[in-house]
């Protein structure tokens, strides 16, 4: 998907969340440039960021920006109930 249906569906969904997954080393880029693209839309704010996939570490999350991380769909439901619960 690209930043731009990212951004169109956060706005048209009033998404809180959005999960990005890479398989390969070289999709991973993308993360990066999708979550530049949330600021400059200025909806980065919006929706908490998770990312996963067989070569994402949470270093690489962090150095990223995103919110969390999970090696797993388990977890990964786990991370997502955690982040939308209110505080």
């Amino acid at each position: 998907m690209t930043p731009e249906k990212f951004i169109a569906t956060i706005n048209e969904k009033n998404a809180n969340i959005i999960a990005m997954s890479a398989l390969l080393t070289t999709t991973m880029p993308a993360m990066k440039t999708t979550i530049d693209a949330l600021k400059q839309a200025g909806v980065r704010g919006k929706v908490k960021i998770l990312i996963g996939g067989a070569p994402i570490t949470q270093k690489y999350a962090d150095e990223i920006g995103a919110d969390g991380y999970s090696e797993n769909a388990v977890g990964a439901v786990a991370l997502a109930k955690k982040a939308v619960k209110p505080a």
